[in-house]
C-alpha cells in the first residue's frame, strides 16, 4: 500500500507542486488549504507523514502540530519561509521531525521525507526488547512512549523520551551534540545546537536525585552521556 502524505499548505502553487512530485514518487497525497482542514484530514485519513506550513489561515502550523502531537507520533516536516535558527529550534522542540525552509528543492524534500520515514519505521519495527529500557527506579519505554520514574508515569514529550532512550541504550558512551541531533532528530542540523541542551535540562528536572545508580552527565567540551555507577 502506498504511504499517505498530508500536505497542509495554503499556497496553491506550492501545494500543487508537492502533490505532483510526491504522487510521481508513489505516495498517496491529501492537501489541506488551512490548519483547520489539516487537523480534520489528519484525524480522518491517518497519514503516515505530514508536510506542514507554518503560516496558515484558520489555525497556524504551531496549532496544527500541537494537535497532532496530542494524538500521536506521526512524523511532521515543517515547510516555512521562516529560516531563523530560533524558529528551527522552536519547531523541533515543539515536536517537529524536520524543518525545511522555503524556497526549497524538491529533491531535498523527497530525500528528507524518505529519511524521516526510514527512521520512523525503524523505530516502529525495531527489535523487541531494545525499545524498553529498565534501570533502578527508571523505565524508558518507546513501545508505549512512557517514562516511569520511581514507579510513577511522568509526562514527557516524544523527543525528550527519544533522546533519553538513545543515551540510555548505550550506557557510559559519550555523544556529541551534533551526533545527538543527527541520530535522534534524524537529519543534519546546521546552526544552534542548544536544542539538545534544552532537552537535557528538562530531562534532568524529571530525573535529578532519583537514583545513585545512574545519571545524565555533561562531558564538558564534548557532549552528554547516560552514566551507570559501578553498583549497577
Amino acid at each position: 500500500m502506498p504511504r499517505k502524505v498530508l500536505v497542509v499548505e495554503d499556497d496553491s502553487n506550492i501545494a500543487e507542486l508537492l502533490h505532483l512530485y510526491l504522487e510521481k514518487e508513489g505516495f498517496e497525497i491529501m492537501v489541506a488549504p488551512d490548519g483547520g482542514k489539516g487537523v480534520e484530514l489528519f484525524r480522518s485519513e491517518k497519514p503516515d507523514l505530514v508536510l506542514l506550513d507554518l503560516m496558515l489561515p484558520v489555525l497556524d502550523g504551531w496549532g496544527v502540530l500541537k494537535k497532532i502531537r496530542e494524538e500521536g507520533r506521526t512524523p511532521v516536516i515543517m515547510l516555512t519561509a521562516k529560516g531563523e535558527t530560533a524558529d528551527k529550534v522552536t519547531g523541533l522542540e515543539a515536536g517537529a521531525d524536520d524543518y525545511i525552509v522555503k524556497p526549497f528543492e524538491m529533491k531535498e524534500v523527497l530525500a528528507r521525507i524518505h529519511a524521516v520515514l526510514r527512521r520512523f519505521c525503524g523505530e516502529e519495527e525495531g527489535e523487541g526488547g531494545g525499545k524498553r529500557l529498565t534501570f533502578d527506579k527508571l523505565i524508558v519505554d518507546l513501545d508505549s512512549y512512557e517514562l516511569t520514574v520511581n514507579g510513577k508515569k511522568v509526562d514527557t514529550p516524544p523527543k525528550e523520551l527519544e533522546l533519553l532512550h538513545h543515551l540510555a541504550a548505550s550506557p557510559n558512551r559519550v555523544f556529541t551534540r551534533n551526533q545527538l541531533l543527527d541520530e535522534v532528530w534524524g537529519f543534519d542540523y546546521f546552526g544552534d545546537s542548544r536544542t539538545v541542551d534544552v532537552h537535557v535540562k528538562r530531562l534532568r528536572e524529571k530525573l535529578e536525585g532519583v537514583s545513585d545508580q545512574w545519571s545524565l552527565k555533561t562531558v564538558w567540551g564534548v557532549g552528554y552521556k547516560f552514566e551507570l555507577s559501578t553498583q549497577q
